[in-house]
């Protein structure tokens, strides 16, 4: 991994600040020539970026192309199409008490921003933000995780050979440039990861009053209820929770599971994951690894501490980083090791309910979690919605809310805050400024001292 020195992080700091002053990257034309030489990049990197996950985390170029690439460049198209139209000043209802003036929004970019991506999605979740900022016509500096160091490299040069680095540039560093790259004053920082690192970035940021996103994670819960559709449960947490083998923010990660299926579920989710990965699943191309020893041995401490009853494993190999799947039922949930914290692995705990408003109470008893999933009917499914917190929810399915680019994505509470995806990626990097045009033809005069005809004014106010 080549590092970029601090001083270089200031001369690239201060270019873009030039350029951003230039006005250059607020022509529409701009913007969406920027995002079409985005995607352009994409498509001609394409099998080294495939290739590179493939190293870091074992992703099948199938699996790769779906979660890093594909949402990446609906995400491109969907701007290109409709940016035109964001763009426009917004005009907006004007009180009566405010005639002959008129009101609108206008859309400005925010300036320099500042995207920190993680390695668990290390292509998607830092391109995708840069998709926003382009659009809302800001400059941007780009930190990929130091933890996969083959896409990093490639998103580096693709990067430096698309754009110039004064209006987009990739910096590549450990903890030290990270914490280096936080002194700088952005006009927006945009972080995806851990929620302790979350809280870092924005101390970090308050020291300049510079507004963050923070889109984090937490332990999002599944519950299956008696009424649900237990064979399609199975087999969409199975996908949901293995897909980059468990090293997904909205995976779920713990399922509160009504007791009348119980049984059913946890024999069924194994039939569905050797249907996906075959009866050995560290023969499978399509299972992904953890991501290094570090995180693999954690995994296994939260396994080895916990006091439930494993009721599907199998042999995995730290120095493969494989970890089988393991489904544990929940014994202590409430003081379980694996209760504690988020997973982030391929490790699922069970826990039993007997009515809805248990499970409920259980979600509501921890922290608002980044995603929450729901398995059953609509009815119960709405009390649900309407009892509970969460980022973002589906329902009798996992993960896929995020492939509709007119859904928000985003967390709330401990899960983050701040939304994008689709046109909220646009407003996450404008600013929507108020402009109210008040003409000179006529100037009422009750707005003035002494107040004349004021009781009459009150009537309208």
């Amino acid at each position: 991994m080549a590092e970029i020195s601090k001083n270089k992080i200031e001369n690239i700091h201060k270019a873009q600040k030039a350029f951003q002053a230039s006005h250059q990257t607020k022509s529409l034309d701009f913007r969406i020539d920027m995002l079409k030489k985005l995607k352009s990049a994409v498509s001609q990197y394409e099998e080294r970026i495939l290739e590179a996950l493939w190293k870091d985390l074992h992703k099948s170029g199938e699996e790769a192309y779906l979660t890093e690439i594909s949402i990446l460049t609906q995400e491109i198209d969907f701007h290109i199409k409709n940016l035109k139209k964001w763009v426009k000043p917004q005009k907006v209802p004007n009180p009566v008490y405010l005639f002959p003036s008129t009101g609108r929004i206008y859309y400005e970019p925010l300036g320099v921003v500042l995207i920190i991506a993680p390695w668990n999605y290390p292509f998607q979740l830092m391109m995708n933000p840069l998709v926003g900022a382009i659009a809302a016509g800001c400059c941007a500096i780009l930190k990929p995780s130091e933890s996969t160091v083959h896409i990093a490299a490639v998103m580096d040069e693709m990067i430096h050979t698309t754009f110039d680095e004064n209006y987009i540039a990739l910096v590549q560093g450990d903890q030290e440039i990270g914490e280096y790259l936080l002194k700088q004053h952005f006009d927006k920082i945009f972080f995806t990861g851990s929620t302790k690192v979350g809280k870092i970035v924005m101390k970090a940021a308050a020291e300049n009053i510079t507004p963050v996103i923070l889109e984090l994670g937490g332990k999002s819960p599944g519950i299956v209820d008696e009424n649900a559709d237990i064979d399609l449960a199975a087999k969409r947490i199975a996908w949901g929770k293995t897909i980059n083998s468990g090293q997904t923010c909205i995976a779920p990660d713990y399922l509160l599971v009504h007791h009348s299926v119980k049984e059913e579920l946890i024999q069924k989710i194994p039939v569905y994951l050797e249907e996906m990965y075959g009866k050995d699943l560290q023969k499978s191309k399509y299972y992904a690894r953890i991501v290094h020893q570090e995180a693999y041995d954690s995994l296994v401490d939260l396994l080895d501490k916990s006091k439930g009853n494993i009721r599907y494993s199998g042999t995995s190999s730290r120095e493969e980083l494989f970890l089988h799947p393991t489904i544990v039922d929940m014994t202590s949930p409430e003081t379980d090791s694996l209760m504690q914290q988020e997973i982030f692995g391929p490790i699922l705990p069970v826990i039993t309910y007997t009515n809805l408003k248990e499970a409920i109470s259980f979600i509501n008893s921890g922290e608002k979690p980044l995603a929450l999933y729901y398995f059953g009917k609509s009815k119960p499914a709405e009390e649900v919605i309407r009892k509970t917190s969460s980022g973002g929810v589906c329902i009798n399915d996992t993960l896929m809310h995020i492939a509709n680019h007119h859904l928000p994505f985003g967390g709330v509470g401990n899960s983050g805050f701040g939304r994008y995806h689709g046109k909220e990626s646009f407003l996450a990097f404008s600013n929507q400024r108020a402009v109210l045009n008040s003409p000179t033809w006529m100037d009422i005069p009750f707005k003035y001292a002494p107040f004349k005809y004021f009781k009459f004014i009150k009537k309208f106010l």
